[in-house]
Protein backbone atom coordinates (compact mmCIF):
# COMPACT_ATOMS: atom_id res chain seq x y z
CA UNK A 1 0.00 0.00 0.00
CA UNK A 2 1.33 3.25 -1.28
CA UNK A 3 -0.65 6.09 -0.40
CA UNK A 4 -3.77 5.66 2.03
CA UNK A 5 -7.18 7.98 1.80
CA UNK A 6 -10.05 8.28 4.31
CA UNK A 7 -13.03 10.63 4.23
CA UNK A 8 -13.75 13.41 6.61
CA UNK A 9 -17.39 14.99 7.84
CA UNK A 10 -17.75 17.84 9.07
CA UNK A 11 -19.85 17.56 12.36
CA UNK A 12 -21.29 20.42 14.64
CA UNK A 13 -18.39 19.49 17.12
CA UNK A 14 -15.91 20.91 14.85
CA UNK A 15 -17.20 23.89 13.67
CA UNK A 16 -15.81 27.06 14.99
CA UNK A 17 -17.03 30.42 14.81
CA UNK A 18 -16.56 31.38 11.64
CA UNK A 19 -18.47 28.42 10.22
CA UNK A 20 -15.98 26.13 9.32
CA UNK A 21 -13.77 23.40 10.50
CA UNK A 22 -11.40 24.47 13.34
CA UNK A 23 -7.98 24.42 12.87
CA UNK A 24 -7.13 22.27 15.90
CA UNK A 25 -9.52 19.41 13.57
CA UNK A 26 -7.50 19.20 11.03
CA UNK A 27 -4.47 18.67 13.12
CA UNK A 28 -7.03 15.77 14.54
CA UNK A 29 -8.12 14.22 11.60
CA UNK A 30 -4.06 14.61 9.89
CA UNK A 31 -3.50 12.58 13.41
CA UNK A 32 -6.56 10.08 12.34
CA UNK A 33 -5.58 9.97 9.17
CA UNK A 34 -1.76 8.80 9.17
CA UNK A 35 -2.86 6.08 12.12
CA UNK A 36 -5.26 4.64 10.15
CA UNK A 37 -2.45 4.03 7.06
CA UNK A 38 -0.35 2.94 9.78
CA UNK A 39 -2.90 -0.04 10.99
CA UNK A 40 -3.73 -0.36 7.33
CA UNK A 41 -0.58 -0.74 5.77
CA UNK A 42 1.86 -1.93 8.59
CA UNK A 43 3.10 -5.61 9.20
CA UNK A 44 1.19 -6.48 12.24
CA UNK A 45 4.23 -7.31 13.65
CA UNK A 46 5.37 -4.07 13.47
CA UNK A 47 2.35 -2.71 15.15
CA UNK A 48 2.75 -5.08 18.01
CA UNK A 49 6.30 -4.04 18.36
CA UNK A 50 6.15 0.21 18.07
CA UNK A 51 4.45 3.31 17.82
CA UNK A 52 4.82 6.49 16.24
CA UNK A 53 4.76 10.26 17.95
CA UNK A 54 4.54 13.43 16.00
CA UNK A 55 7.66 15.84 16.25
CA UNK A 56 6.49 18.68 14.01
CA UNK A 57 3.68 19.85 11.57
CA UNK A 58 3.87 22.32 8.85
CA UNK A 59 0.39 23.21 7.37
CA UNK A 60 -0.80 25.27 5.02
CA UNK A 61 -5.02 25.90 4.70
CA UNK A 62 -5.98 27.38 1.61
CA UNK A 63 -9.57 26.45 2.23
CA UNK A 64 -12.07 24.69 4.54
CA UNK A 65 -15.45 23.10 4.88
CA UNK A 66 -18.79 24.19 6.54
CA UNK A 67 -21.47 21.72 8.67
CA UNK A 68 -21.78 18.32 6.54
CA UNK A 69 -19.36 18.91 4.13
CA UNK A 70 -16.63 16.15 3.49
CA UNK A 71 -13.10 16.72 3.09
CA UNK A 72 -10.71 13.58 1.63
CA UNK A 73 -7.72 12.86 3.07
CA UNK A 74 -4.84 11.11 1.78
CA UNK A 75 -1.42 10.54 3.24
CA UNK A 76 1.89 8.88 1.86
CA UNK A 77 5.77 8.55 2.96
CA UNK A 78 7.97 10.33 0.74
CA UNK A 79 11.80 9.76 0.68
CA UNK A 80 13.94 7.80 2.87
CA UNK A 81 13.49 7.76 7.07
CA UNK A 82 16.48 9.23 9.18
CA UNK A 83 16.96 6.80 11.75
CA UNK A 84 13.93 6.77 13.98
CA UNK A 85 12.18 9.80 11.98
CA UNK A 86 10.39 9.98 8.66
CA UNK A 87 8.39 12.63 6.75
CA UNK A 88 4.63 11.63 6.22
CA UNK A 89 2.20 13.83 3.30
CA UNK A 90 -0.92 14.49 3.35
CA UNK A 91 -3.37 16.62 1.71
CA UNK A 92 -7.51 17.37 2.00
CA UNK A 93 -9.09 17.82 -1.48
CA UNK A 94 -13.19 19.25 -1.02
CA UNK A 95 -15.75 18.09 -3.09
CA UNK A 96 -14.35 19.66 -5.81
CA UNK A 97 -11.34 17.95 -5.97
CA UNK A 98 -9.23 21.67 -4.76
CA UNK A 99 -6.69 21.11 -2.07
CA UNK A 100 -7.62 22.83 1.02
CA UNK A 101 -5.27 21.86 3.27
CA UNK A 102 -1.94 20.35 2.89
CA UNK A 103 0.96 19.09 5.55
CA UNK A 104 4.06 17.59 5.95
CA UNK A 105 4.26 16.24 10.03
CA UNK A 106 7.54 14.61 11.36
CA UNK A 107 7.22 11.63 13.06
CA UNK A 108 9.13 9.45 15.10
CA UNK A 109 9.04 5.85 15.91
CA UNK A 110 9.16 4.09 19.72
CA UNK A 111 9.82 0.54 20.62
CA UNK A 112 6.31 -0.06 22.75
CA UNK A 113 8.45 -2.05 25.06
CA UNK A 114 11.29 0.49 25.86
CA UNK A 115 9.52 3.69 24.78
CA UNK A 116 13.06 4.67 23.41
CA UNK A 117 13.72 5.56 19.94
CA UNK A 118 14.05 3.38 17.28
CA UNK A 119 15.00 3.06 13.70
CA UNK A 120 13.24 3.18 10.75
CA UNK A 121 14.08 0.39 9.08
CA UNK A 122 13.34 -0.04 4.94
CA UNK A 123 10.91 -2.94 5.64
CA UNK A 124 9.26 -1.30 7.56
CA UNK A 125 9.11 2.09 5.75
CA UNK A 126 8.35 0.18 2.31
CA UNK A 127 4.67 -0.94 2.64
CA UNK A 128 4.14 3.62 2.74
CA UNK A 129 6.31 4.73 0.14
CA UNK A 130 5.03 5.86 -2.86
Amino acid sequence: MNSFERTFTAEPQHIDELGHVNNAVWVQWLQELSVAHWQAAADPAHVDAYFWVIVRHEIDYRGNIALGEQAVGRTWVPGTPKGARFARHAVFNDANGRAIVSAISTWAMLDKATGRPARVTADIVAAFQE
